[in-house]
């Protein structure tokens, strides 16, 4: 109990929330980390997974490539990619770059995996029959996989972003901002009222995360039934099935 008022009385004092330092700052540098991460890695991601859904080949490749990114710890890869950053690019190598290379391996696999079971789980047989209308490959992909797919492309994304969120506290290890900072000094200056706020403000931000994609997730879902008008209880003994 005592450490949930130290808690509370540090989320609440006025001076953590202002300046360079404070929790506002934080927050954006860690959604900073987080959405460029993801970002890059949905741009890499969904075309390959609708390439490899639409023409049904190379999955096995194409998931072992992307799964580099989840078999390698993160920390691993913050690490070489850290080193590889002081040698090539000395003022992107404290936090930034090196966390967006990790996040981003980490991004791939969920939105690449996502993106390619959603196209293939589309009926083959109506796929079949947009063909046999006339349209394009392209067309079929775009316009008819492509919005059956998106459901579970969303649900691909919203992984990839809840894991970048949770796991871009490591840039704070090498020098990065984020609030993972909190956690760092805090351990630091043996100040466990921050240690425990900064998992807290991770976590919370997390949960919106999750939410927020959830309901975009539901947004972009295809619609199954139509709402017509009430026809009363009598309507549907009125019609007959057509001959």
């Amino acid at each position: 109990m005592h450490t949930f008022v130290d808690v509370l009385h540090w989320l609440t004092t006025a001076s953590h929330w202002s300046g360079s330092t404070g929790i506002p700052a934080r927050v954006g540098e860690h959604l900073e980390l987080s959405v460029v991460s993801v970002g890059l890695a949905s741009a890499v991601a969904i075309p390959t997974g609708l390439f490899v859904g639409h023409i049904r080949k190379y999955e096995f490749l194409a998931v072992s490539f992307v799964n580099v990114g989840r078999s390698v710890p993160s920390f691993a890869i913050l690490v070489l990619a850290y080193l590889a950053f002081l040698q090539l690019a000395p003022s992107l190598a404290f936090g930034f770059g090196p966390t967006v290379v990790a996040l981003f391996l980490l991004a791939l696999p969920p939105i690449v995996t996502n993106t390619y079971v959603g196209v293939q789980t589309v009926d083959t047989d109506t796929v079949e029959a947009a063909r046999g209308m006339g349209m394009t490959e392209r067309d079929v992909l775009l316009r008819l996989e492509l919005p059956l797919a998106a459901p579970l492309m969303m649900a691909g994304l919203r992984t990839a972003a809840v894991t970048a969120v949770a796991t871009a506290t490591l840039a704070a290890l090498i020098g990065g901002g984020g609030l993972g900072r909190f956690i760092i000094d805090g351990f630091h200056t043996n100040d466990i009222p921050m240690v425990v706020s900064g998992a807290v403000l991770v976590a919370i931000l997390s949960i919106l995360t999750e939410a927020s994609f959830g309901l975009v997730e539901r947004a972009v879902r295809p619609r199954t039934t139509s709402k017509g008008p009430h026809r009363g209880p009598g309507f549907a003994r009125r019609v007959r099935p057509l001959a």
